[in-house]
Order: C-alpha cells, then structure tokens, then sequence
C-alpha cells in the first residue's frame, strides 16, 4: 500500500458530508425560534410545496378544480425547516461533487500534460537521434570514399 496515494481529499469531503446533517439540524432549530426565518425562509416554501403537492395529488385522483387549503402556521413552519434542512444537506453534497470533479479534472488534466511533456521529449531524442545517424551515415560513406580512393598496392607472390 502506498501511503502517498491515501485519499485525504476524499475524507475530507466525507468528513463534510457527515457534518453537514447535524448542521442542517441546528439551522432547522434556529429557523423554528426564530419569527423573521420562519415568516420569511420557511413558510413560503413550504406553502408553495405543499400547494404544488396537493394540486398534483387531487390532478392524478380526478380532482380538477379543487380548492386548496393553505397549511396552518405551524404544520407550515416544521415543513418549511424540513426544506430547508434538505435543501442544505443537497448543497453540501452538491458542493462536494463540484469539488470532486474539480479536483478529477485537474488531476486528469496534469496526466495529460506529464504525457504530452514525455511525448515531445521522445520526439526530441528521436529526432536528436536521426540526426546521430544520418552524421555516422556521412562518415561511413566518406571513410569508404577514401578506402576506395587508395591505391591498391601489388599483391607479393
């Protein structure tokens, strides 16, 4: 096992991700106790969930044209925390996911760059290479020039 390739990014932002629920819990909290949040953060949503719910509920059972009663303050107040603290909890995983496929792409993106970086030092050394043989080639070529050119001395018998 190598110890340099321990995920620590990974346990971080599972780290993050089991944080993120009791977070969420104490924002729900504070949202219940608070009357500015809970007018103004929870019960809308919550309204428009619930409206959207039971106009889809009362379409599929035939129901068309229904009235549809708003949900009391409180019922509208715990939905609206309810929300919110799965609306938090999908950001935080949302947010982890950017992230991890941020730091994919920039790994993947320095792989490709190390092998485009050892693509273009092979295609140095080979050209380096070439141009090796093609001097040894003229070298060869002159020495056999000047073989051919000396004289042949007589052979003695």
């Amino acid at each position: 096992m190598v110890v340099g390739a321990f995920p620590i990014a990974k346990m971080l932002y599972l780290g993050v991700r089991q944080l993120s629920k009791p977070v969420a819990n104490r924002i729900k909290a504070g949202a219940r106790r608070s009357e500015f949040f809970k007018n103004y953060i929870c019960l809308p949503p919550a309204q428009a969930y619930h409206w959207i719910e039971m106009r889809t509920k009362m379409r599929i059972m035939g129901f068309r044209g229904s009235v549809i009663k708003p949900l009391n303050e409180e019922a509208a107040a715990e939905l609206g925390a309810e929300l919110l603290g799965e609306a938090i909890i999908f950001i935080i995983g949302g947010g982890c996911m950017v992230l991890e496929y941020s730091r994919q792409a920039t790994n993947s993106r320095r792989k490709e760059e190390e092998l485009a970086q050892n693509i273009n030092n092979l295609q140095t050394q080979l050209g380096e290479l070439a141009l090796a043989t093609e001097t040894l080639d003229a070298q060869i070529r002159e020495v056999n020039r000047l073989l051919l050119s000396l004289p042949v001395a007589p052979s003695t018998k």
